[in-house]
């Protein structure tokens, strides 16, 4: 997730326009998974923002629930309330809270939705959180948001390795049935959780620096790692991050997808949007952020370092029969858009 307070990083889903709204599909998956998504952290926000998600014709999709800089009171709020908005709309969603949730989900027509966490802080240095927060409904966490910490080193600082502590809580993600992920990770500390875990890891929301420039995206070796544990690589459609002049569309989309592939083969490429809608009235940071300090100017962040669009979920179909023409086959379109990650989560919950 990204500011989307001060920075402006956060603009709301335009109305469905007539070209999503007449759109012919030609080639289905069999599974559609968004990796990373983003709600305002706010009881407030409204359930209802998911039917973007659902227009998409997308499966699955894993909510940012808190990041380091939320207190525990604000990210448990948020997941209370998240559960029960989810509870409340049984026609809609589904909350998913083991794996074979998906295929129910999926058979009913309904919008399988997980939660992430962006951070350890939250984990107060106790492992034994982990299995605490699983239970309520987390299904993927990465250890940093950006800053170092006492887990975990983040992308925008001094480059650590994993500490003593981090160690032991890859292996309590690992025993406790969630996705391990190193978005947002420090390059060392990502590697390091890489040769630490027992179970594939994935960069849920994220793109290959070669293309993307930014500091946030991952370089090569780590995407060799990463389809080394048997993980995936999230295809993440921000805008600065996907180095697109203009809102990022699907040609931007294939580019970083084909760049992975071609690197680490097509078992370990998928989709994470990391899509981020605003809505007037929510505060992610009630307990009060420096959003300076974790989006810093000097790392690519503010007005001044450029657009902030994030790709459109709605256009995903595009997005597939796009790969089609493009040359990819059926089965390997099903294993970008959905089966990827589906074979990690079976491996990890």
């Amino acid at each position: 997730m990204t500011s989307a307070t001060t920075l402006s990083f956060a603009t709301p889903f335009a109305p469905a326009d007539s070209k999503l709204a007449n759109y012919k599909r030609q080639h289905i998956p069999a599974f559609t998974w968004d990796a990373h998504a983003c709600l305002p952290l706010d009881e407030k926000t409204p359930i209802d923002l998911l039917d973007t998600y659902v227009a998409g014709h997308i499966d699955y999709v894993c909510v940012n629930v808190g990041m380091d800089m939320n207190s525990i009171a604000h990210i448990l709020r948020v997941i209370a309330a998240f559960r029960a908005k989810i509870a409340a709309h049984p026609d809609k969603y589904m909350q998913i809270e083991n794996f074979e949730d998906l295929e129910i989900a999926k058979s009913k027509g309904l919008l399988g939705v997980g939660f992430d966490l962006e951070g350890s802080v939250m984990l107060q240095d106790m492992p034994e959180m982990v299995p605490v927060f699983a239970k309520l409904g987390v299904k993927q966490i990465h250890f940093a948001y950006n800053r170092n910490n006492s887990v975990s080193g983040g992308c925008h600082d001094v480059d650590i390795s994993l500490t003593d502590l981090g160690v032991q809580m890859v292996k309590a993600v690992n025993a406790s049935g969630m996705i391990m992920d190193c978005s947002h990770t420090g390059r060392q500390s990502s590697l390091d959780i890489m040769r630490v875990s027992s179970k594939p890891v994935v960069f849920s929301h994220a793109n290959p620096r070669e293309l993307g420039g930014h500091e946030r995206c991952i370089d090569d070796e780590q995407i060799k790692a990463c389809a080394d544990t048997g993980g995936v690589i999230g295809i993440c459609g921000f805008q600065r991050f996907i180095k697109s002049k203009n809102a990022p569309e699907v040609p931007d989309m294939i580019r970083h997808i084909k760049y992975a592939v071609d690197l680490v083969g097509v078992d370990h490429v998928g989709i994470g949007l990391d899509t981020m809608p605003s809505v007037a009235g929510t505060n992610d940071f009630p307990d009060g952020v420096d959003k300076d300090f974790y989006w810093p100017a000097a790392s690519g962040y503010g007005p001044a370092a450029g657009g902030a669009a994030v790709f459109d979920p709605r256009k995903l179909p595009a997005l597939a029969d796009a790969l089609i023409s493009t040359g990819y086959s059926a089965d390997d379109v099903d294993k970008i858009m959905g089966q990827n990650f589906i074979r990690v989560a079976k491996a990890s919950w």
